[in-house]
């Protein structure tokens, strides 16, 4: 199951210069594959210490990371919803991603023109928010025609309802608002379901700095924060210049040294990773041999089938049984037979439901 991530942002708040570092990720796990698709979707690994302890005690032929997909998505100017410039290749791309990465630049330097003559996060959020919510209203108004006419006759209940949840769509938009954080019912969702909302995917913004606010922020994040508390969104402090001197290291060591001297435990390329899928709602398991050690990505609440799925289509269909060890007793107990003979491996049906970092072996007949 693939992870793909839009990256959008005004021009020069620092949006290419992240990309660029996630894009040389594959620094960060020096034996993880990379790769990239085109020019501007770059396929990157997501950094997973359980997975390098898993390599350790296994000592597996081969490693493989679960990936995530970062899409740089370009072309968006004043009037993208109504098609001007490349709006709707621009708005087309977002809707094809599950989590949007909105850069905020949130840095002071004369060196660095601002499109719009002077720094002001709140407004450039604002400026692309705008867009994104045209053309969500435009979408939700087309639908709301075609289900008027059912509602208002009174015998389909079930137009009668997308109806009334379209409307509250439809005010909230006009109000300058966006789709995930509309006042309906969690099962109102559905009448928006097929119109894949641009505002209603799941957001990060990601604040831009300077090196010197990396580890406190400054006064346009806490702007930002303000600004945002009220949406279902997380907020994510990230220098870009920082993390291109890191993606240009080679080894471990000397990344590790340069973060030490900041004073940071990670990169942020890593924490905006880890923010994705906490943002997603998605979870880790892993299955562990001597030919493979690997990561599944799935979302949280997947039973064991569908956990089962995610490797294979007939694993779901013939699933018997999952034989499932917790992480932690794995690296407790070192080995999957240590955790056998310690009781530790247990043996799940259908309704288990998979939690994180569960290592994973299915059982199943076609």
């Amino acid at each position: 199951m693939g992870l793909k991530c839009g990256i959008v942002g005004l021009p020069n708040v620092g949006k290419s210069t992240l990309f660029n570092c996630l894009s040389n990720a594959k620094a960060q796990a020096a034996n993880f594959p990379f790769c990239t698709i085109e020019p501007n979707i770059g396929v990157i690994t997501v950094p997973d210490d359980r997975l390098k302890e898993l390599e350790r005690l296994v000592q597996p032929q081969r490693v493989l990371p679960t990936t995530v997909e970062i899409v740089d998505i370009a072309g968006l100017v004043k009037g993208a919803s109504k098609g001007e410039g490349l709006g709707n290749q621009f708005l087309a791309n977002i809707r094809e991603t599950d989590a949007i990465l909105h850069v905020l630049r949130c840095f002071d330097d004369p060196n660095v023109v601002h499109v719009d003559g002077s720094v002001n996060p709140i407004r450039d959020k604002e400026t692309i928010d705008i867009e994104l919510q045209l053309k969500d209203l435009d979408a939700v108004d087309k639908k709301i025609q075609k289900v008027e006419k059912a509602a208002r006759v009174g015998t389909d209940k079930e137009a009668k309802k997308a109806y009334e949840a379209l409307l509250i769509y439809k005010k909230h938009l006009e109000q300058g608002k966006s789709a995930r954080s509309a006042p309906v019912q969690p099962e109102d969702k559905q009448y928006i379901a097929d119109l894949y909302l641009l505002t209603d995917k799941p957001v990060m913004y990601v604040c831009n700095v300077d090196e010197k606010s990396v580890l406190t922020g400054n006064k346009y994040v806490d702007q930002v924060k303000e600004a945002v508390k009220d949406e279902n969104a997380e907020v994510l402090v990230i220098a870009a210049a920082i993390e291109a001197d890191i993606a240009a290291m080679d080894s471990y060591e000397d990344r590790k040294v340069f973060l030490d001297d900041l004073g940071l435990t990670e990169s942020g390329v890593s924490k905006l990773i880890q923010a994705a899928y906490r943002l997603l709602e998605l979870y880790t398991y892993f299955t562990a041999g001597v030919k493979e050690v690997r990561a599944w990505t799935i979302h949280k609440g997947m039973t064991a089938p569908q956990a089962a799925g995610v490797i294979h289509t007939d694993f779901e269909k013939g699933f018997i049984r999952a034989e499932v060890i917790h992480y932690d007793d794995y690296v407790k107990y070192g080995s999957e037979q240590a955790c056998k003979e310690a009781g530790k491996l247990a043996i799940e049906g259908k309704e288990y439901v998979v939690c994180d970092g569960d290592v994973m072996h299915f059982r199943f007949n076609v």
